[in-house]
């Protein structure tokens, strides 16, 4: 395993970080362990998790695994974090977050626009737990000042917000949370450690979606949580482990495989996003694009300080949105019309903002008008891919001019 005190390229630790030969069979390639049980030579061993220590052998899957482990030891050494813990995706990722941080009478603060499973969880489940709920633009840092309260004890932000691009301002909001005495969650996952290392500008826990970028190739779903040690271990025995959201050891693997290649992969999926980004500007049938590496994003000054990566992640308006959406459905040869995003392959889908609204962010008139800025009547969400970027333009202009 590599010495954590060298200093190491980001390539290399995305090849290395977390792995070694098998111990047995002297494997480069890391085994998957797909054991649900382990022999136990230590007959003193306990029947419950929470008697486990930090030196403890594997004994269930539930408690820990081989295959998960290497991942977690990987993802944290990529975000710089002292140690993480993987999930069975995203979204067990944020629960688990929210249910271990989190009590009655607790105050969380949540980014106005945020993934849409997310966004529906604070508003429609944590309240039923008697935990307060207040959704705010964290663009605007006052907002964030006025809402901050006694009680506060999460604010979780995601960086470019799902689906509209629009930033945080990582560094500042740090310091508004920590002098309010709460810990600030950033969900990273359309960043990926390539591009934004929150823990670095003072974020207690970075959560990502394993399924998108860290995975690549859209064939596992994961997700996971990065922090402080002593954190990360309360966690996983209070909320990994109790409510059970862990990680196949095969889609840990999977995941494992794609991470080697982040750093590459990010590289071209960045440059390819500006070259569509920028031919999308120029398009008679486009009004408007979205991207943090263009000078045109509304924030392209703070992604440019907070970013080293602009990512693969646009999004752009036309008049007949809904029109537009149905002959992208009939007609992309080499884009792909379907959700999700990071994958090795472009896709791309339709939101409507008055759906967006309705379903998932119910925002307040001021926030609305914020959203619209970004987002107008409705965005396309474009995830670019790795194909040749010429061949996404031409795909995109002949799905975009009407028969």
């Amino acid at each position: 395993m590599l010495n954590k005190n060298a200093h190491y390229g980001p390539q290399t630790r995305a090849i290395h970080a977390g792995e070694t030969p098998d111990p047995v069979t002297h494997a480069s390639a890391p085994s998957i362990a797909m054991s649900t049980t382990y022999v136990v030579s230590d007959a003193s061993a306990q029947f419950s998790a929470n008697a486990l220590g930090e030196e403890a052998p594997f004994v269930y899957c539930r408690w820990g695994n081989p295959t998960v482990r290497q991942l977690e030891l990987k993802l944290a050494d990529l975000e710089g974090g002292e140690a993480a813990v993987a999930f069975a995706s995203g979204m067990a990722a944020a629960t688990a977050l929210f249910v271990h941080r989190l009590s009655a009478g607790d105050h969380l603060v949540v980014s106005d626009v945020a993934y849409a499973g997310v966004s529906e969880l604070v508003r429609q489940t944590l309240p039923r737990l008697g935990i307060e709920v207040q959704a705010v633009d964290l663009t605007d840092t006052a907002a964030l000042a006025r809402a901050l309260r006694p009680t506060t004890k999460l604010v979780y932000a995601e960086t470019p917000a799902n689906p509209i691009l629009k930033l945080t301002d990582i560094r500042a909001v740090a310091e508004l949370v920590h002098q309010a005495g709460a810990e600030l969650a950033v969900d990273s996952t359309f960043a990926s450690p390539v591009a934004t290392r929150p823990l670095e500008l003072g974020a207690d826990v970075v959560l990502h979606s394993l399924t998108k970028y860290l995975c690549g190739h859209g064939d596992a779903v994961g997700g996971a949580l990065v922090g402080r040690s002593e954190a990360m271990r309360l966690l996983t025995q209070d909320a990994g482990i109790h409510l059970g959201g862990i990680l196949s050891p095969f889609n840990a693997w999977l995941t494992m495989r794609g991470m080697a290649t982040l750093p590459l992969r990010m590289r071209v999926h960045a440059e390819n996003a500006m070259k569509v980004a920028e031919f999308l500007e120029q398009h008679p049938r486009v009004t408007r694009v979205i991207y943090p590496g263009l000078k045109s994003h509304p924030q392209h000054e703070l992604a440019r300080r907070q970013m080293q990566n602009f990512s693969g992640m646009l999004t752009f308006q036309v008049p007949d949105g809904r029109a537009t959406a149905q002959r992208f459905a009939d007609r992309l040869a080499v884009i792909h019309y379907a959700v999700s995003l990071g994958h090795h392959r472009s896709l791309i889908f339709y939101m409507p903002t008055e759906e967006m609204q309705s379903n998932s962010f119910h925002l307040d008139e001021a926030q609305m008008k914020v959203y619209r800025q970004y987002a107008g009547d409705g965005i396309f969400r474009l995830s670019v891919g790795l194909e040749d970027p010429e061949d996404l333009c031409a795909d995109l202009d002949q799905a975009l001019r009407p028969a």
